[in-house]
């Protein structure tokens, strides 16, 4: 049977609108099972601690059960391989941290790009890292410590947890933009075999998060020089940041909520805006200001900006310093 014109084009709108009409559908009713969020790094890591606190808000916001998984292994990507082959359903999401835009340049092959396979959903926290040094060393702020590590090229040792974590990375931009020269010195994980050897001076400057180092500063056990973030970090207000004496110097850890690609927009939608109102509860806000961090709410184009220009920006350090994976 031949249909009129106008008929069969009526028809092809309705066809064509069935797909949208169910994904607005799908997105109403999700989601009706729990929901997985893989995280990258080891029970009680601080992107667990986050992760763990966001997907309490998302359970009380959804209805629904949110389930850390945790993915440990080759810097994460382990874990974010898992995800990008997950359905992309919304029942499978990724706690993405800055091992996702440095990954991409550190490691020669991986099985994934993570710009194209997995989708921004929304920004959660800003963890601001700090520079510390062993209380021989004689410098009590950061002009100072450049002026003595020129004066002692080569004899001053960087820790850090591991080669091409955020605290690696960090000390190296500084490397980069002071012109000092020191000695990195890895270590598998950090955590206590790391502050052990910086309290007892074996090495001399580590730039760690302020939530593993605010207790040893605090007690004077460690002297802290400067925190890497744009602006002062209000657990320690009377440290100035890196950047007031080297000018465009900042550096943080973030952490955040991603999907595979090809989520259903509504539904990432959806989970942005609770993420957002979990951000805005004052709850939240406190627990993320015991860790040392602020709330970095956003559109999920907003994180994805966020993504893309850390990408840029560590990809740059690690083929200036040479950095490779262990």
């Amino acid at each position: 049977m031949k249909l009129p014109r106008r008929n069969f084009l009526h028809l092809a709108a309705g066809a064509a609108a069935l797909p949208i009409v169910s994904r607005i559908a799908w997105a109403q009713t999700y989601p009706s099972r729990p929901i997985r969020i893989v995280v990258g790094f080891a029970a009680s890591s601080s992107p667990d601690i986050t992760a763990r606190l966001m997907g309490q808000q998302l359970s009380k916001g959804l209805g629904q059960q949110f389930i850390i998984e945790n993915r440990p292994g080759a810097g994460t990507n382990i874990g974010i391989e898992a995800v990008v082959r997950a359905p992309p359903d919304g029942y499978t999401l990724l706690w993405i941290t800055p091992s996702s835009a440095i990954n991409p340049t550190l490691y020669d092959k991986l099985n994934f790009n993570f710009l194209r396979d997995i989708a921004p959903v929304a920004s959660v926290v800003r963890l601001p890292n700090v520079m510390v040094v062993n209380p021989s060393i004689q410098a009590n702020t950061v002009p100072e410590f450049i002026v003595y590590a020129k004066a002692n090229p080569g004899k001053i040792s960087m820790g850090s947890a591991t080669i091409g974590g955020t605290d690696h990375v960090t000390g190296e931009l500084f490397k980069m933009m002071t012109g000092v020269d020191i000695v990195h010195v890895p270590y598998r994980g950090g955590g206590a075999s790391l502050y052990s050897d910086l309290l007892a001076g074996q090495i001399q400057v580590s730039f760690p998060v302020t939530a593993s180092s605010i207790g040893y500063i605090k007690s004077g056990k460690l002297r802290a020089l400067g925190v890497t973030t744009a602006s002062r970090w209000e657990g320690l207000p009377d440290i100035p940041t890196i950047g007031e004496f080297v000018p465009g110097y900042e550096a943080s850890s973030w952490h955040g909520l991603g999907a595979p690609k090809n989520t259903p927009t509504e539904i990432v939608d959806k989970l942005n805006k609770e993420v957002n109102a979990a951000l805005a509860d004052p709850s939240m806000k406190a627990r993320l200001a015991d860790l040392g961090g602020t709330p970095l709410a956003g559109s999920p184009a907003d994180f994805g900006k966020l993504i893309a220009d850390e990408t840029e920006k560590w990809g740059k350090v690690i083929r200036a310093a040479n950095i490779k994976a262990e």
